[in-house]
């Protein structure tokens, strides 16, 4: 049992849980999802991207990228979120679906790469 591997698949299946978090509740109250679940779900996704660099073999590429559509679309979100939020006043019902609806688009990405984690470590030898 490699304490690499370990850390690697805690950090990928934080990165879904953080993301489920988040999206968790209704779409259409903004007071339903936290800014700071959003801001974690981010910084986590970015350290499990990092930590998939390097991967030579088609699975590692596949999984970098699920990870990369990830961070793309929870930056996505923050940034909607940041510049909607401009005027000081809450998000309306559609603002907070646009910012919800890219968060769960991250949140399908997590979980193919948390399936091809699963497939690889299935698919290896004792």
């Amino acid at each position: 049992m490699s304490i690499e591997k370990i850390l690697f698949a805690f950090v990928i299946v934080l990165a879904l849980t953080l993301n489920v978090g988040f999206v968790y509740g209704n779409p259409e109250i903004i007071a339903f999802h936290d800014p700071y679940d959003l801001c974690l779900a981010i910084v986590v996704s970015l350290i499990a991207t990092v930590m998939k660099f390097g991967e030579r073999s088609l699975l590692g590429s596949t999984m970098l990228a699920t990870s990369l559509v990830s961070d793309v679309q929870l930056i996505a979100a923050a940034v909607v979120w940041a510049l909607k939020s401009m005027d000081g006043q809450p998000l309306d019902a559609a603002e907070s679906v646009m910012v919800v609806s890219l968060a769960v688009g991250a949140m399908v990405a997590n979980v193919v790469s948390v399936v091809l984690l699963v497939i690889e470590t299935a698919s290896l030898r004792r």
